[in-house]
């Protein structure tokens, strides 16, 4: 029987580490996967669209899984983007991840001149079937092209029970959160972009969030008193750091924020991203530390 049972709550994608020349940053892989798995999130996420995994060789991709893998040591459970544009490569892609010993994968759809519903099926039962793995089937329009119906999503989770995990971005997420659960209420459903709206999915019957944000324990903390019962502590906690979560969501220099903030937190040793890339400027940097200390979380 398939293992999903650590397939929920908070799950951090991960930024790719790079050196200042631009090369992998190997050794900080293990330094980041620690500094997360202290954190006492449910899990982490790498190699994911937004992640620069576009900007990685193959060969470059193995060694970052192997080394998030190896470092994780089975306390935290690995989950892989394998997203490609062709049905082929993403079999080949997701079949390398769980040999690496991926937990589970996260598969963006192919960017089609005429997408349909049928198209993509044959796609994701492909990808399934060729793996043992959960898929976690991500609906983010606004990076891929592809938008996904309510039907297709709750189908594909009746025809491969591996797919019934959903990383659901767009927007209005909340929304259509519900509109899926009505469809099919056995499609478990990740909430998304950078946990704007994290608060909302779960009200609405989200399960938890697989986003990137460089507190992760904030995010973490807000869903375990939702999911506990204490719904008013987790509003105060969500509102309290909304202008955080806003702030660092800004397209285009998110990333690098993010990366800013990890290194600022001892979790990466370069804040480096790969070209092309949008670099931070000193006022941008300036908005960064002033909403921090009046957050009070300088030095944390």
């Amino acid at each position: 029987m398939m293992d999903d049972g650590k397939l929920k709550g908070v799950y951090t994608i991960a930024p790719t580490p790079f050196n200042e020349d631009g090369s992998v940053d190997i050794g900080s892989i293990p330094t980041l996967v620690n500094f997360l798995a202290d954190g006492g999130i449910d899990g982490i996420t790498i190699l994911g669209v937004m992640d620069e995994a576009s900007k990685l060789i193959d060969s470059e991709r193995d060694e970052i899984i192997k080394a998030a893998v190896a470092a994780s040591g089975g306390r935290i459970p690995i989950c892989v983007g394998t997203s490609h544009g062709g049905t082929d490569g993403c079999v080949a892609y997701s079949r390398r991840a769980e040999e690496l010993g991926a937990y589970a994968l996260m598969v963006a759809p192919p960017k089609l001149a005429k997408g349909t519903d049928e198209a993509l099926m044959r796609h994701y039962t492909r990808v399934a079937e060729a793996v043992s793995i959960p898929v976690v089937v991500q609906d983010h329009p606004t990076s891929t092209g592809v938008t996904m119906s309510v039907k297709f999503i709750a189908d594909i989770a009746r025809l491969d029970p591996k797919c019934r995990f959903l990383k659901l971005e767009e927007e209005p997420t909340p929304r259509k959160v519900t509109q899926v659960l009505a469809a099919n209420p056995d499609v478990r459903i990740f909430g998304g972009l950078g946990g704007n709206m994290l608060l909302e999915e779960l009200k609405h019957g989200a399960m938890g969030t697989m986003t990137g944000f460089a507190y992760p324990e904030i995010l973490k903390s807000i869903h375990t008193r939702y999911m506990s019962g204490d719904v008013e502590g987790a509003t105060q906690e969500f509102y309290k750091y909304c202008p955080l979560i806003r702030f660092e969501n800004q397209p285009g220099v998110g990333l690098t924020l993010r990366k800013h903030v990890y290194t600022m937190r001892g979790a990466l040793s370069c804040a480096q991203a790969r070209a092309p890339f949008i670099p931070l400027d000193n006022e941008t940097l300036a908005d960064l530390d002033d909403l921090v200390s009046r957050l009070d979380l300088t030095g944390k």
